[in-house]
């Protein structure tokens, strides 16, 4: 098929999701490299323009190497779909070659290429050039491999360590949002050159985070994933095997297969001194996020005093439902806690002396079922049933009666013109609360706006002095 590539590449995705990848030019050859668990990344001489390509998908292993080609490099991705598309780095796509079928699972990916002359100095008489990839399903993940190298390039300076920072961060991340969650299929291994003596047990740090090595016998550790408050990578323990030259961590899921072998790229070539190439960025963002929670915090609480008129609340005060705490704050913030300091008795009688103020400015004592109302509960029993049946027909009540005075009052850091009788009313209704400490506020603040802007300050004296 004819396939698009831009800036002298193409991507080969194993998933029907793209993601941001790792860099090119850390892992790889001059024909391949490593992008994520899901993508890796082709070369082509072509800088813009079209190749020819093949995608042929096997059962097996191929039997030989297909040497009729200037360049053939391998790589492993991760297919949780059972999909696999070549794309430009701009979204190009033939139709053919989007959406493949391949086996689900461990993919071995081997690209073949030809004719790579670049458009600089090709010509009409130059045959086009042509990639070819291989794909067949494996169960073990043996990182990139350079089978035949083109003559005419050099290769370049591997960096395994800022492989690994990217590989880590990809293993510890949660799913994505656009991201399914990956099916559960059978678990594979990592296969990597490993001259010399196992690793040493103890804990490799991953941030919050971290495996613990656990020695297991002459030649096998358990790798376990443990600490932190997040979702552990993988809540299974898997095993890390020396033999013959090799590493093998069996037992891994194959999302993390790809990553872990980068990582464990960098393990055997750094420094046992040097912490892992990831703590240092970890390390940051941790500090970043500490850095962003005590903003925030300074913020809230900025914002709190500024809403509470003071200093922050209590628990109690801030948990108080469908109140008027932080209107009565910022009124007089010392009434506020004078009353969250009283016993509920002395709340009790505060409640229901406000609201005989109340009712008192705002001339409704004088109306008959208010009076016994008042009468009631000073007597220390609840308020009628007749009131609190039905707050709203209580309220239409007051409304329609023809007693009830039609006297206006400016509210403080309100309004002029308000209906007195309307806000004074509501410091009645508040003793029909169980809670003594809402009561008390309600009650206090309705009767506060009753004496209007004039006097509510006045008002408020009377509780907050001792």
């Amino acid at each position: 098929m004819r396939q698009h590539v831009d800036y002298c590449q193409y991507q080969v995705r194993s998933a029907p999701y793209w993601r941001t990848g790792m860099h090119i030019y850390l892992v790889g050859d001059e024909l391949l490299h490593v992008s994520s668990p899901t993508e890796c990344t082709g070369f082509a001489a072509t800088h813009t323009g079209g190749i020819e390509m093949r995608v042929v998908v096997l059962d097996a292993p191929p039997t030989e190497v297909d040497w009729d080609w200037d360049a053939i490099s391998e790589t492993t991705l991760w297919s949780p779909r059972g999909e696999l598309s070549v794309r430009s780095i701009m979204g190009h796509a033939a139709d053919e070659l989007a959406a493949l079928s391949v086996p689900p699972g461990l993919i071995r990916v081997r690209v073949h290429a030809r004719h790579l002359v670049h458009e600089s100095v090709r010509t009409d008489d130059d045959p086009p050039e042509q990639h070819q990839l291989v794909v067949w399903p494996v169960h073990e993940d043996t990182g990139t491999s350079t089978l035949r190298r083109a003559d005419e390039r050099r290769p370049w300076e591997q960096k395994p360590a800022k492989a690994a920072e990217y590989a880590m961060l990809d293993v510890i991340r949660p799913y994505d949002t656009h991201e399914e969650r990956d099916p559960e299929l059978p678990r594979v291994t990592v296969v990597r050159p490993w001259p010399g003596p196992p690793p040493a047990e103890g804990r490799l740090p991953v941030g919050d985070l971290t495996v613990e090595l656990t020695r297991t016998g002459a030649d096998t550790l358990e790798w376990r994933w443990a600490g932190g408050s997040a979702t552990l990578p993988d809540d299974q323990p898997s095993v890390v095997r020396v033999t013959d030259g090799n590493l093998r961590h069996e037992g891994v899921t194959g999302r993390h297969a790809v990553m872990l072998g980068l990582v464990w790229d960098h393990l055997r070539t750094k420094d046992p001194e040097d912490p892992p190439a990831w703590e240092p960025v970890l390390q940051a963002r941790a500090a970043e996020e500490r850095e962003r929670a005590e903003r925030n915090r300074r913020f809230r609480a900025e914002e709190e005093s500024r809403r509470w008129g003071g200093a922050p609340p209590t628990d109690r005060l801030r948990a108080l439902p469908f109140g008027h705490a932080m209107q009565l704050a910022r009124l007089n913030r010392p009434v506020l806690d004078r009353l969250a300091a009283m016993s509920p008795q002395r709340q009790r009688e505060v409640a229901v002396w406000a609201a005989r103020q109340a009712m008192r400015v705002a001339g409704l004592d004088r109306i008959g079922w208010i009076a016994e109302a008042l009468e009631a509960v000073e007597a220390g029993g609840p308020l009628p049933r007749a009131i609190t049946a039905d707050p709203g027909d209580t309220s239409r009540r007051l409304f329609e009666d023809p007693a009830t005075p039609r006297t206006t009052v400016t509210l403080p850091g309100g309004p002029p013109n308000f209906h007195r009788a309307s806000v004074a009313f509501p410091a009645l209704l508040a003793l029909a609360a169980e809670d003594p400490l809402p009561a008390a506020i309600d009650a206090v603040y309705g009767a506060a706006c009753a004496h209007g802007v004039e006097g509510y300050a006045t008002f408020l004296n009377q509780i907050a002095a001792p």
